[in-house]
């Protein structure tokens, strides 16, 4: 900005974060930028809609107004949860050129609007959320994603990144993207998936879903898959089983891990093939 600050919008696409949280992670990037990060919480952040941050219609406009501000750097997701599909089809539409000058930031249920805005052109990157901050050292991951969005941080960055094109997202979601007109092309991408909350069987059911519709990818790497619940019977494979499994099925590379997942070690990936340095 002719400031010289770096704006960064937050919203929350959609479920609602407490104003206590933004006065923390506010306090946060002033101390580690002082003077330099202008963080901007829409009031949006803190509605309530049954579920969801304030409903459909407030959701989107609030990211819209964001979006297609000029006066902004970046947007930033608040937090996960669900609903983030729901304004797809208001937002896209009505995106300006100066939401096409700016960084998309986030993960979890934000993977709905990451894919469909990365497939349409824009900058976009997997990365911790403001909510991180309540988890136990959530102060480190809300740091990583600031140093990444301010300076691009090398060392925020997942340690695979090689310069091939890559993405990265919650398993669940993706899966729930596939076949939508907001999935984007992954055709000889790095793709890495992580997930939480969910069973086993339910895990190999969307490995088997992303890779049969993804035959083209260059390669998946499996992030951590947390918080995984007991099942009666137990299912017979972990998650690194059914992730070569299915690999194995399709003719997919299995690569290994990748540094990601629903806690405060989550690293940055950045969409397509961005300089790592």
């Amino acid at each position: 900005m002719g400031d010289g600050k770096f704006r960064i919008g937050i919203v929350a696409p959609a479920s609602r974060i407490e104003p206590a949280l933004a006065a923390h992670v506010t306090a946060l990037a002033a101390r580690i930028y002082p003077g330099r990060a202008e963080l901007v919480f829409h009031p949006q952040c803190f509605l309530a809609n049954g579920h969801f941050a304030g409903d459909d219609a407030a959701r989107a406009d609030a990211f819209l107004e964001i979006a297609n501000d000029p006066g902004f750097d970046a947007l930033w997701v608040a937090r996960g949860g669900y609903g983030s599909n729901r304004i797809l089809a208001r937002v896209l539409p009505a995106l300006n050129g100066a939401a096409k000058a700016k960084t998309y930031f986030g993960y979890s249920d934000a993977g709905f609007v990451l894919g469909a805005l990365y497939g349409r052109g824009f900058c976009v990157a997997h990365g911790p959320l403001p909510a991180d901050l309540r988890r136990q050292g959530g102060d480190a991951a809300v740091t990583r994603a600031l140093r990444w969005l301010m300076e691009r941080a090398p060392d925020a960055l997942e340690p695979s990144l090689d310069g091939r094109p890559t993405a990265a997202f919650n398993l669940t979601i993706l899966s729930h993207l596939i076949g939508t007109p907001f999935m984007p092309d992954l055709s000889d991408h790095v793709l890495m998936v992580e997930d939480v909350d969910e069973h086993h069987y339910r895990i190999d059911r969307a490995l088997f879903h992303v890779t049969a519709a993804l035959p083209k990818l260059a390669g998946l790497r499996l992030g951590r898959c947390s918080a995984i619940p007991d099942n009666d019977p137990a299912f017979g494979q972990d998650e690194v089983a059914i992730a070569r499994h299915w690999c194995a099925q399709s003719g997919i590379a299995y690569l290994g891990r990748a540094d990601i997942g629903h806690d405060v070690d989550n690293k940055v990936v950045p969409f397509g093939c961005p300089p790592l340095r």
